[in-house]
């Protein structure tokens, strides 16, 4: 296992940033860590980078323990934070030189690594990095993470506030990478991008509520999504759904009310107390559920446990 994570917890005063998160990673793969902002994605990848100590649990990358090994596993692990942390006032060759010669390597000994990455910036390699676009930005971190051919990738919210063209660059890079036998450990707060992972975690405030397949990130059988929608503000109407036999939850998706019934049968009654209400245009739907709807069910199963 490249990662193994057993009951890792950590509190800031009285906030608890993550709770208990226990899982491992194969070789090889990308492991998606999915969640919103505030979820504890970063604070758990500073305690795999050895930037931050767990208060609870234990964590090796490699077998190595992050704790008592923190120097042998800063060799072999890559990382690129969530804001981009290299140098503003260096230019683009600059910056990898000085991020190959601090692991005692050189561009030129690993250029077949990053090749496919870098070309794609090369034309600039004399621009200073603070010039550069928010696309090429990433383009470059990502080659000074590589630049020492970790064993390991630590990807914080890589593609954030980048464009969907880039992002999909992107993610095209770390499937290569993940070829050349790499393990990608990588967090997002997009969910669709869990269908460009070999496995993915979901986390919220702390507590990783899944680990699966992406093909696996959908309602069971026994549950049917419903799709509610009208001119009027459907989420005056939330509360009054949930009082209704047989549905599961419902939660405000944009200008929609997303409710989960037992079963697509169970759900005349919901229709027949929508039609009670006299909304003129109420719109009620079957619909095929998304990630999006997988993930709120988990949460408000989580809500409901705690």
């Amino acid at each position: 296992m490249s990662f193994e994570l057993h009951s890792i917890s950590k509190s800031f005063q009285d906030v608890d940033a993550l709770r208990d998160i226990t899982f491992s990673t194969k070789e090889g793969e990308i492991f998606g860590l999915i969640g919103p902002d505030g979820a504890g994605k970063t604070t758990l990848f500073r305690i795999l980078v050895t930037l931050l100590n767990a208060d609870k649990g234990s964590a090796t990358v490699k077998g190595l323990d992050v704790r008592k090994d923190f120097r042998k596993i800063r060799k072999i692990i890559g990382y690129m934070p969530g804001r981009f942390s290299l140098y503003m006032d260096l230019s683009v060759i600059e910056n990898l030189q000085f991020y190959a010669t601090v692991f005692g390597t050189s561009v030129e000994k690993n250029y077949d690594l990053i090749k496919d990455i870098y070309m794609k910036i090369e034309p600039f390699k004399d621009r200073l990095a603070g010039k550069l676009s928010g696309g090429m930005k990433q383009k470059l971190a990502l080659s000074c993470a590589l630049i020492h051919r970790p064993d390991v990738l630590i990807l914080d919210e890589p593609t954030t506030g980048v464009d969907a063209v880039s992002r999909k660059e992107f993610w095209d890079m770390l499937h290569q990478i993940s070829s050349e036998g790499i393990t990608i450990l990588v967090s997002t707060p997009y969910m669709d991008e869990a269908a460009q992972c070999d496995r993915v975690g979901l986390i919220q405030k702390g507590t990783l509520l899944s680990v699966s397949d992406p093909a696996d990130l959908r309602l069971s059988a026994d549950k049917q999504l419903f799709i509610f929608k009208s001119s009027r503000k459907v989420y005056n109407y939330l509360e009054q759904i949930h009082g209704i036999s047989n549905t599961i939850s419902a939660w405000l998706f944009g200008d929609e009310l997303h409710i989960v019934t037992t079963s697509e049968r169970d759900a005349d009654l919901l229709r027949s107390s929508i039609a009670s209400w006299d909304i003129p245009d109420a719109d009620l739907r079957k619909s095929d559920p998304g990630i999006e709807d997988y993930f709120m069910q988990l949460l408000s199963v989580q809500t409901v446990k705690s």
